[in-house]
């Protein structure tokens, strides 16, 4: 198509790997670069001016902002491969529905766990991650991947935040696979499809280390 591609983003962001992944499985060749949010770029600010974030996804000098609306676009622009979201409308519904449901929940949640000093709130967030993930368990039935027998939309989303398990165990002896194993099993079999899209979990526990220095909170 003689086009050209550009993912600004930040190594270890969740939102930026959705778009990895997905660029990934359409084959879709692109410029990586990376981006310092403490000194943003004029490309990121010129890119995103309304919310100044990361990722975005700019084809051919025309910008796309927001993970779950740049997703849905790369579906939707790359047609080879197969469908991430489902074809019937209801299954997209489903879909869209666990998705907002995983943002909602999950993001706020995991930052209780890494982002505190505070005992009873470090349990509170344990508590409100399981349950969560729990929820997320219960939709899985005995499908390999949330999309059925393939990578679908839901497994794109959620298997970034997996990037974070390692530092929730590192930070609180939290384990997800002793609460959730067959969750535990499909993302086990998702990373085995998208690894090279992901961040190394233990450079984002270095990541985490270096952020709790400078909010100014101890070693759990």
């Amino acid at each position: 198509m003689g086009e050209k591609v550009i993912l600004l983003d930040q190594f270890v962001s969740m939102f930026g790997m959705r778009a990895r992944i997905a660029l990934a499985a359409k084959g879709v060749v692109y410029d990586y670069r990376e981006q310092d949010l403490f000194n943003k770029s004029q490309l990121l600010l010129q890119s995103n001016p309304i919310h100044k974030q990361i990722p975005i996804l700019i084809q051919n000098d025309k910008p796309v902002c927001e993970s779950l609306i740049i997703l849905e676009y790369i579906d939707e622009v790359w047609n080879q491969g197969y469908p991430l979201l489902p074809p019937h409308p209801y299954q997209r519904a489903q879909a869209r529905f666990w998705v907002d449901y995983i943002d909602k929940q999950f993001y706020g949640t995991g930052r209780k766990i890494w982002c505190t000093s505070s005992e009873e709130e470090l349990e509170a967030g344990k508590k409100e991650l399981v349950e969560t993930l729990k929820q997320l368990e219960s939709q899985l039935g005995e499908e390999a991947f949330f999309g059925g027998e393939r990578l679908g939309f839901l497994d794109v989303v959620l298997v970034p935040y997996s990037t974070c398990f390692h530092t929730y165990k590192m930070c609180s002896g939290f384990s997800i696979r002793e609460h959730c194993p067959k969750l535990t099993q499909c993302v086990k079999r998702c990373i085995d499809f998208v690894s090279e899209s992901l961040a190394d979990p233990a450079k984002i526990y270095d990541f985490v280390s270096v952020m709790r220095k400078v909010l100014g909170l101890h070693t759990l």
